[in-house]
């Protein structure tokens, strides 16, 4: 192992043959003003069990351009008492120059308590250059550059959690609240993204009332599972609040939503499927708009039908063109009404089955004795129940469960 300086210095020396080599795949930078204290430095890793290049420097500024120029992880054994700096400054340089960089500081023999404060500091160690020996000194830089690591990989991990938590902050603000004036409507949901860690999916719902009384209520679900997928759901939904609390009509509300998806979408294949809901006050009836998505389930007392009132095409397929007609279903008093994305019922329940309508309509009215929220969560454990021996449910899954009165909470 020999020494190279800036402006370069050789130093030449053999290694002992009996002597294990331990690749560090790492430099080691000795800044050191002191030829004899380098000499020492340098004969103590020819005598060690370390295989890596030794670079001196005998300045500051010669060991920040070189760190400056470095790709390598490095460690650097650090003197206090340079000419051009002194004292713990030097540490704070050697870091604004490469934060990766790990240090060990080497100070005399009257000076731990400065190698404490270094290390408080920031350096990895530090060593009295009066006690080295090969194995200390080895031992330290291997150590050094395991706990760099260590401290590399810490930091990752606290800003990747600081990042998760913002990102679960402002999907979770931007998940809806349902505006509803008074206590006569119930509305229950249930909201599953597909995506990894994500708390946003493609799938929307939404649900308002307003200074009429007329409850209004959208779920929608948006082709893909990604993040530009979620980000336009988000879209959408607000969208549709905002045209409903304007007064927009049913039809011109879907007719708005398909223009912004076209607007905003990032690849024209990209289609959304909408239900769109309007419960007038003191109706027995609810006004059904769909464009493309899967029917409803109707609950009276325990019953639980299949509704699939006439509709359209999805959002986006051939813009401009689609027409969805709004259609009323007779709601009697009491009943719900249950939405959902078809992510509730597209999951696997066998190697090559999946739950369909059919099956989803069957577990339906198997719990249609239960109460809503334990009604929706039934459905969505069920699902998820019957996928998880094929891989779970790969898709979006939303669900809304919404009527007058006190049906929703007890039958």
């Amino acid at each position: 192992m020999g020494i190279s300086g800036i402006p370069s210095q050789q130093v030449g020396a053999s290694q002992a043959a009996e002597t294990p080599l331990w690749n560090l795949d790492a430099s080691i930078l000795l800044v050191e003003d002191d030829a004899g204290d380098a000499l020492l430095v340098e004969e103590m890793l020819t005598d060690s069990e370390l295989d890596s290049a030794l670079t001196w420097c005998k300045t500051l500024a010669e060991a920040r351009a070189f760190l400056d120029a470095s790709t390598a992880p490095v460690c650097v054994l650090l003197d206090l008492h340079l000419p051009d700096v002194h004292g713990l400054d030097a540490v704070g340089q050697i870091l604004a120059s490469d934060s990766d960089a790990a240090i060990v500081v080497l100070t005399g023999l009257e000076e731990s308590g400065t190698g404490l404060r270094a290390v408080a500091g920031g350096a990895q160690d530090y060593l009295v250059k009066g006690r080295l020996n090969p194995e200390m000194l080895s031992r330290a830089i291997r150590y050094a550059l395991q706990r760099k690591e260590v401290e590399r990989a810490a930091a990752a991990l606290r800003a990747n959690r600081l990042t998760a938590q913002e990102n679960a902050r402002l999907e979770r603000g931007l998940l809806p609240v349902p505006l509803l004036r008074d206590d006569r409507f119930r509305a229950r949901a249930r909201y599953e993204p597909g995506r990894a860690h994500g708390l946003l999916s493609g799938d929307f719902y939404d649900v308002v009332q307003t200074v009429d009384g007329t409850v209004h209520a959208v779920i929608g679900d948006v082709s893909g599972h990604g993040a530009a997928e979620a980000a336009l759901g988000v879209c959408l939904r607000v969208a549709w609040r905002t045209a409903v609390l304007c007064g927009t009509s049913h039809p011109e509300q879907i007719a708005l939503l398909e223009e912004i998806l076209v607007a905003e979408r990032s690849d024209s294949h990209v289609f959304a499927t909408v239900t769109s809901l309007a419960f007038p006050p003191g109706q027995q009836h609810v006004q059904v708009l769909r464009a493309g998505h899967p029917g409803l389930l109707l609950r009276q007392g325990t019953d639980v039908t299949w509704v699939e009132p006439r509709g359209g095409m999805a959002l986006g397929l051939l813009p401009g063109v689609g027409r969805w007609p709004t259609v009323d279903v007779p709601l009697p008093p009491g009943a719900g009404l249950v939405l959902f994305t078809d992510g509730l019922f597209e999951g696997r329940d066998g190697p090559d089955s999946r739950l369909g309508e059919e099956g989803l309509l069957a577990m339906a009215r198997a719990n249609g004795h239960l109460p809503a929220r334990a009604f929706v969560d039934a459905l969505v454990a069920g699902a998820a129940e019957g996928a998880a021996p094929y891989g779970g449910l790969a898709d979006d899954v939303a669900v809304l469960h919404l009527g007058w009165g006190s049906e929703s909470d007890e039958h």
